[in-house]
């Protein structure tokens, strides 16, 4: 669906993002002329379809939603949905997290709890009755395998802290959205942020912000063969796949693991049941644009199942060394500058994007540039992943 017919019936404005020359990202968008505290049924199939086809959209000018308003919406994206974050209850979250829970502080906002509190420093006297908190479990780089020097960091020299979509891979399926409200966050000096990885990669950026890179553009920058591969395969999750990984440590450039044999023994996580570990194709299909993205959440990722043709027999990989080799070789080539958005966002601003067709990471920043506050809410999905052939078992 093209942007001009999605501008047919809103009543709202879309408008792409502008990109240098140099920029070969080929997403995003921003929203004018809506209020989200009031807007109607219509509209918000509108801006669904507005994500879908733009990815990754920043609605403009939201400085004063109510925060359960933010909750009615992702509910409203997806009515046929459990009621809840896709991550659970914060009982949940904070009891089978694992890495999620314990790499940061989360809080939920008091009387919209699915509404999540994430930011860095001291939140105020009274934001929306949280009472002089100060977050003091911001983002660390401790998650990196390779020590970043806290002299680096402390002069504006990071990372991008962990890329991934918002998916809990275990019970229940992907937020088929997430939106992430800027309440407040510091604008200058630009954070460095560096790759470590050997490849000399770097990039400036505003501090507080939020990175994104296609699965879309890394689909189509396989192979042929490659395209082939992934369009029949699939894969399966760990159980309780972020208490799995919760000893593992992290890449340097944020995106998989470091393979160190940390990943917990199975009888190690808990009960689990079966039928709640998920098994997704390689590839899913955007529903409105019909296009195909390579989304594999790699650091997740117990087996995969690989073949080139339905009626083929697939290889099972288990080793978890092979796995993260295959897919680090296909993710990583979109993994560079010009591919990464990372829109600036006013206070009041509400950043939302398809999380079927895009990777996402935090970049932290200096605790001295002061004080981040953002309000995150997704819901999960009434429907899992389409991928474009079925997988065999799988209803």
């Amino acid at each position: 669906m093209s942007p001009s017919a999605l501008n047919a019936e809103a009543s709202f404005t879309i408008t792409p993002m502008t990109k240098s020359p140099k920029e070969k990202h080929d997403y995003g968008a921003s929203v004018t002329g809506l209020d989200l505290n009031d807007i109607s049924d219509a509209d918000v199939r509108h801006l669904a379809d507005a994500i879908w086809t733009h990815k990754v959209i920043v609605v403009k000018g939201q400085k004063d939603l109510a925060p359960i308003k933010q909750w009615e919406l992702v509910t409203r994206f997806d009515p046929r949905s459990p009621q809840v974050h896709s991550h659970g209850d914060m009982k949940t979250f904070n009891s089978k997290g694992g890495l999620l829970s314990k790499s940061r502080e989360v809080v939920g906002i008091p009387g919209a709890e699915n509404v999540r509190l994430i930011g860095k420093g001291f939140q105020g006297e009274d934001h929306y009755g949280i009472k002089n908190m100060t977050i003091t479990k911001p983002l660390s780089h401790d998650w990196h395998g390779k020590e970043l020097p806290e002299e680096e960091f402390n002069a504006g020299n990071v990372r991008f802290q962990r890329w991934h979509m918002d998916a809990p891979l275990y019970a229940r399926d992907p937020a088929w959205f997430t939106t992430l409200r800027c309440i407040k966050r510091p604008t200058k000096p630009d954070v460095n942020i560096r790759w470590d990885d050997g490849s000399g990669l770097s990039m400036k950026a505003e501090p507080g912000l939020t990175a994104f890179i296609s699965s879309i553009q890394m689909y189509e920058m396989m192979t042929g063969d490659e395209k082939n591969m992934a369009d029949h395969s699939w894969v399966e999750y760990a159980p309780h796949p972020y208490m799995w990984i919760g000893d593992c440590k992290g890449n340097s450039n944020g995106l998989g693991l470091v393979s160190q044999g940390k990943e917990k023994k199975l009888g190690d996580l808990g009960d689990f049941e079966q039928k709640d570990v998920k098994t997704y194709p390689m590839v899913w299909v955007n529903p409105v644009t019909g296009e195909k993205a390579f989304q594999v959440h790699g650091i997740c990722a117990r087996k995969l199942f690989l073949r080139s043709s339905p009626s083929e027999e697939p290889r099972i990989v288990e080793d978890v060394v092979e796995i993260r080799e295959l897919l680090k070789g296909i993710q990583e080539r979109v993994l560079k500058p010009e591919y990464i958005l990372i829109p600036s966002l006013e206070e009041g601003d509400i950043v939302m994007w398809a999380n079927y067709q895009m990777f996402h990471t935090a970049i932290d920043y200096p605790a001295s540039y002061g004080p981040r506050t953002m309000h995150q809410a997704n819901i999960a999905s009434s429907a899992p992943p389409v991928g474009p052939n079925p997988i065999p078992g799988i209803a």
